[in-house]
């Protein structure tokens, strides 16, 4: 899509489907006396406010988060359908599903940031950074992860039975971790696609996404109660 001089508009979807086998209503569970989704909408509305074009959008098929969503300012135009609502359902499907419906109203987008609920730490610098990274480094994707500073791929094992298959055929060198090259783990706080490339392939993030590098201690992703107990006790810490 070529849009010349002109500012770049992104859609901030905010996935938040009802179900969660781990934990019941998990994307509304209270943290820290607010409702977990209040962190990414509130990221994704300070962005805007620092220079982000974007339309801030929940994608629910739950009419409690899409009550608690809109309280909290967001943009709640449709449900998601129950087909494309499921543990089955692949992410791209609410995504096209959001672009479809904005499409139709005569709202048209360059790229697409995903911005999981689950992630509360990240923040409005973050979404505007990798927005910034991603406008400069010429790539369809771009993804946000933390260094793993303390494995390496010489750490990794396939399990075969009772035996295991290295990863690295230099898992036994006796090479120091600090000499082994730098690992990124993908931390699902940002993932950030043209919509071209997105209707083209059908795919979330391409082969060679541009990385935002947050701060593994900003990169939680919540699954548990026990990472929502640690998530806690990080905002704590301030």
């Amino acid at each position: 899509m070529d849009t010349g001089h002109r500012k770049k508009a992104y859609l901030l979807l905010i996935p938040a489907r009802g179900g969660s086998k781990s934990i019941p209503h998990k994307n509304i569970m209270p943290l820290k006396g607010q409702p977990l989704i209040y962190y990414t909408i509130n990221a994704a509305l300070e962005a805007k406010k620092i220079g982000v074009n974007g339309e801030v959008c929940v994608s629910t098929d739950d009419e409690k988060i899409a009550r608690v969503s809109r309280e909290l300012g967001a943009n709640v135009p449709f449900m998601r359908p129950a087909d494309i609502s499921g543990d089955e359902a692949k992410s791209i499907t609410f995504v096209l599903h959001a672009m479809d419906f904005f499409e139709k109203a005569g709202r048209c987008f360059d790229a697409v940031l995903i911005l999981e609920p689950t992630s509360p730490l990240r923040t409005a610098t973050d979404i505007a950074a990798a927005i910034d990274l991603y406008e400069k480094a010429g790539q369809p994707s771009l993804i946000s992860v933390y260094q793993e500073e303390h494995l390496s791929e010489r750490s990794f094992y396939r399990k075969k039975g009772n035996v295991g298959e290295a990863l690295s055929t230099a898992h036994n060198s006796g090479q120091r971790r600090q000499d082994s090259e730098d690992l990124y783990v993908r931390n699902g706080a940002i993932f950030l696609t043209d919509v071209d490339y997105l209707k083209q392939t059908g795919k979330i993030f391409s082969d060679t996404p541009a990385l935002y590098v947050m701060p593994k201690g900003r990169s939680l992703d919540i699954n548990t109660r026990e990472d929502a107990e640690y998530a806690e006790y990080l905002m704590g810490r301030g």
